[in-house]
Order: structure tokens, then sequence, then C-alpha cells
């Protein structure tokens, strides 16, 4: 099984410079400087397929080219390392294990969109992430792979990070725009893209930390190597799965991306807990609708698994055994979002808590069929919210609504919970 992100790498432990230089670091900045123009940099990723890995899946490729090369001025790269959703963790594993891949990749991509001034915006909770980054810049600056005209090329380059303030709402682009610039974190309106107008109304370009990390070894290796250490050819590359729940081993795993969720549930994570059986999981993060046990055999990538009906996001795999409810899980979810919406629009601000409510009327048995109704009305009408915060909320509560909904009628006909009590 091949690994590209945490290859070398130990848990507990980060991979110092010199350890990273050993096993080839930096090579691929230093033949795309000497080898390669900026746009055929950016044709590797294309040829790639690399798509994001941040949650919605975009190729990458594409969205660079989205970035005008004629406009006067500065343009700007983000990594976005605003990593708050729940179930979610793999960005923070990768930055303490290995930041010098970040920080490698970030230098490929400023190259390749003519990028000389680039931004790290990471969780404010993240500190040995942060801690780690910065030693990573401060080392590469000292061996000539930051700063003025590097390896003795014409390209300059400046990594700076910025540590959240907090909020989940910062992960969405434009509020991540906002709070570096200083402002409240709001999303802001689309179009004008950030590719268009971004960071101080200049083009910019925002990747996730696992997008960047993968592009050096797209570099050394090639495109088809690269999407040759996927599980199936319809696929590109590796994925970091980061698994909690009722499973034996609940940790960060990179795995080929297209492997199946009973390979990862029967391989790396060891099966159920001692005495439980899988009844669901949610694939994606904390916004992605639930898999049940008739999706064992889906593989684990963007396409099957939206034609499965949920959504890969970022991998973050939750597992649910046979004595969890699964109205008190979605209750729990969407109360998060109801705390971690910005309030800017009323589907969000308003709809969360009352969808929050209803789930906890039907929760403590006094829901009634009405409040199903109610339920899957929300769903739809939410996804009239001014970002995807609210559309993502609802992710779980249309999952409960498709694939459980013998728990919900079970709730309001009995009038108590006949699950997990």
């Amino acid at each position: 099984m091949e690994q590209i992100l945490l290859k070398h790498t130990h848990t507990g432990q980060c991979l110092s410079f010199d350890e990273y230089r050993s096993v080839g670091g930096f090579d691929a900045l230093a033949t795309a400087l000497r080898e390669m123009t900026p746009v055929e940099v950016q044709q590797q990723v294309i040829d790639s397929g690399l798509r994001g890995r941040g949650g919605a899946g975009f190729p990458t490729g594409k969205k660079w080219s989205f970035v005008p090369r004629d406009l006067p001025g500065p343009r700007y790269l983000i990594c976005n390392s605003d990593e708050m959703e729940p179930g979610t963790y793999k960005d923070r594993v990768l930055l303490e294990r290995n930041p010098h891949i970040l920080v490698e990749g970030m230098a490929l991509a400023c190259y390749a969109l003519g990028v000389h001034h680039a931004f790290i915006f990471v969780r404010h909770g993240y500190e040995q992430a942060a801690i780690n980054l910065r030693a990573a810049i401060a080392a590469a600056h000292r061996s000539g792979f930051l700063g003025d005209n590097i390896l003795g090329s014409d390209f300059s380059l400046e990594l700076d990070v910025h540590q959240s303030a907090g909020r989940y709402i910062c992960g969405e682009e434009t509020a991540l725009i906002n709070a570096l610039e200083g402002k409240r974190a709001n999303p802001r309106v689309k179009p004008p893209f950030p590719a268009i107008k971004g960071l101080w109304e200049q083009p910019t370009v925002v990747n996730n930390v696992e997008t960047l990390a993968n592009i050096p070894a797209i570099i050394t290796g090639g495109p088809l190597w690269w999407k040759g250490t996927a599980a199936t050819p319809e696929a590109a590359g590796t994925k970091l799965f980061c698994v909690s729940g009722h499973v034996a081993n609940t940790e960060c795993f990179e795995l080929p991306l297209g492997i199946t969720l009973g390979e990862i549930i029967d391989g790396p994570c060891g099966g159920m807990r001692p005495g439980s059986s899988f009844k669901a999981c949610i694939p994606g993060g904390a916004s992605t609708p639930y898999m049940t046990g008739a999706h064992r055999d889906v593989p684990m990538d963007f396409d099957p698994v939206a034609k499965a009906g949920s959504r890969l996001g970022t991998g973050g795999i939750i597992v649910f055994d046979h004595t969890t409810c699964m109205v008190a899980a979605t209750l729990n979810l969407t109360r998060f979002y109801v705390r971690e919406s910005c309030g800017w629009c009323t589907p969000c601000r308003e709809g969360l808590p009352f969808v929050a409510h209803t789930l906890e009327r039907i929760e403590t048995g006094r829901g009634t069929d009405r409040d199903i109704e109610i339920l899957r009305e929300h769903v739809k009408m939410l996804n009239y919210a001014f970002c995807a915060l609210a559309p993502g909320a609802m992710g779980p509560v249309e999952g409960l609504l498709r694939l459980f909904g013998d728990e919900l009628e079970a709730h309001v006909s009995g009038k108590k919970c006949p699950f997990g009590k």
C-alpha cells in the first residue's frame, strides 16, 4: 500500500527538516524551478486529477486556472487549516508529523500561480501545528527554499502563519479571507469569486492542507504514478481518513482513494469494538449524510459516495454501533451547527435552531408526525442559505429522514427513545 503524505512519519513525532531532506524533501521544488515553467507545473496538477481534500472535492488544477495571469498587482495563496468540523482531524495529524511537506507543496503552488506571499490560516486550537509550521518555514528559509531568489531562480516567496481567533465559519473560504483581513468572519457574495477578487481584492486561491501536501509527489513521481496509488482506475491518489467512534482502532489512516467502506472498517480500524455491530457512519465529516451497512461495498471516492447519497467530504468517518440512537446523534450534530452559525443570513440564523428544537421534541417523546414533515421541509429550505454551512448542517438530518425513518416513527408513536437507552 503506497503512502505519500504519512510516509516516513511516526506517531507523536515531528519529522525534522534534515530528515525530510534525506528522503527527497524539496527535490520537487528544485526540479520545478530548474526544469519547468509555472504553466507546466499547473498542467501536471491538472493531469493528476487531484481534487480538493478539504470537503468540496473540486479539481485543484482547474481551480488554479481561474486565476488570470494578465491582471496587474499581487496575487495570493491561502492554505486553509481551519479544521473545526467534528470528526475531522487529518490536517492536524499531518502538520504535527510533517509540516515540511506542506511548505514545499505551497512553494510549488505559488510558483505555478505567480504568488510571492502566501498564508497558512491555522485553527486557533492547533498550537503544536502552528509551532511546527513556523519552525519548518524558518528551516526552509535558512536552506534557501524560501525567501528571495529561491535556489538562484527568479522566484521569491514568503510564507506567514496566521492563527484563527476561532469559529467554524472561518473554514468557508470567503469568511476566512474576511478574517485574515481583520474583519468579521462572514461569507462574501459570490461572484466575484476569490480567484478574481479575494484577499485585499486581489486574485486569491484557497486550498486545503492535504490538497497542497500532495503536490510534491505529483511533481516528483508524475501524474500517472500519483493517480496509480488509488484503489481503482477511476480514483486518483491517496486519502487521509480520520476515523472515530465505535471501532477498535480510531486514528488517521492514509489509504488508497477508492478503498471500500467495509475494507476501512474491517482493515486498519480492526473491526467494531467487542460486542458491537456496525449500524451507520458519517463518511466525510459532520456535514455529510449517513451511510449504513448497505453501503459497505461503496468505494470511498467522491463520485461513488455521492451516488450513494452522501459526500466524501474531508474523509472524517464517525462510526456508530447498534446501540446508537440516530435521532440523538443527529440532534448533537445540529446543536454544533447552531452554535457555529455566524448569524449572517436568516435561513441559517433562524432555521438551524428551529431544526434543533424540532429534533429535541422528537428525541424527548414530545414529537408528532408533523415534526417529521417540518424536518423534511427544512432540509429543502435551508439550501437557500447564504453559504454552505446550513445546507451542510442538513446533511445528517437528510440522512436521518431517508435511512432511519423507522427510528423517527418509533420516537413519535412510542413517545420514548427505543434506542441507546
